[in-house]
């Protein structure tokens, strides 16, 4: 019921993820692992849906300006991650799986990076459990935080992309936000995406790993819908149905990531890799703030 519901196009992201999470955390899920895997391939399909109400030169402009706030945070949650880890005594395996999730883009670095390193099931559920954990909250509470605080668009949007781990959660909470919101979180999250790539090849080379890094051909197909969008004028009917798909799909899309929330999963996660989750997310997360608010980051 909830699945239908949520693709009706009548729910916002935030209400399909708290009903996704009351299904989680009521009943047992028969298809956890499949939902995980369709919810990582619909992301993907919405995103470039999505990319049909962008505008190319937004694009363009969002991910220049964020480039180099990108690779200072980036740069910075993973030495903190990693340190906190030492701290805490995490196995450095899952340490570095949850500083890389809360670094770039959640379950996709978790998903790339997890075989170059060798994790096993165990390591890869505990750092996914506690980043989606954290994605949920940060889903929720970050556009009340940006209302209170008064914050622009652009500057929730800046926000968003660099302290909300996964890109669902990120356009779930921009949207909500508004649309300039949306165009700014989307492709800051989507740039910051890319360094999957060179984090990849960079571990691999460490590792003397023979794994096949994966590229993330999404985020291509949805600069060329905001190419489409912007310049392609014939087809310009269509596209407004096509971002409306991408809505629908990201409104699943978080329905069956709350889905997959449950006490077992948190039991499952533990407190000190949960501790090193919230505290590198905290930090990260103020920090950018502060500094946006300072006016040290803008757009």
């Amino acid at each position: 019921m909830g699945l239908i519901v949520s693709a009706s196009g009548r729910l916002s992201p935030p209400v399909a993820l708290i009903i996704g999470l009351a299904y989680g955390f009521s009943f047992d899920h028969p298809f956890h692992s499949k939902a995980r895997h369709g919810s990582r391939v619909l992301l993907q399909l919405s995103v470039v849906g999505l990319g049909f109400g962008m505008n190319l030169h937004q694009v363009l402009e969002a991910g220049r300006s964020g480039f180099l706030y990108t690779f200072c945070s980036i740069a910075i949650a993973l030495l903190l991650g990693r340190a906190l880890g030492l701290l805490l005594k995490v196995k450095t395996t899952t340490s570095f799986l949850i500083a890389t999730g809360t670094a770039i883009c959640g379950g996709s670095a978790i998903a790339a990076i997890s075989p170059i390193i060798q994790a096993d099931e165990e390591e890869i559920a505990v750092s996914l459990g506690s980043i989606f954990i954290l994605n949920s909250v940060a889903l929720l509470l970050f556009p009340l935080i940006g209302t209170a605080l008064h914050m622009t668009q652009t500057q929730f949007g800046l926000w968003a992309a660099l302290a909300i781990h996964d890109t669902s959660s990120v356009v779930g909470a921009t949207q909500k936000f508004g649309a300039i919101a949306l165009a700014v979180g989307t492709t800051v999250k989507l740039a910051r995406a890319l360094w999957i790539v060179p984090l990849s090849i960079a571990t691999a080379v460490a590792k003397k790993s023979k794994a096949r890094i994966q590229w993330p051909w999404f985020i291509l197909f949805f600069c060329l819908a905001a190419v489409a969008n912007t310049c392609f004028h014939p087809l310009s009917f269509a596209y407004p149905w096509l971002k409306q798909l991408g809505v629908i799909g990201l409104t699943l899309t978080l329905y069956l990531i709350g889905t997959g929330l449950s006490m077992k999963t948190i039991r499952q996660v533990g407190p000190r890799p949960l501790l090193q989750g919230i505290v590198l997310w905290i930090v990260v997360a103020g920090s950018s703030l502060a500094l946006i608010r300072a006016g040290w980051i803008h757009l």
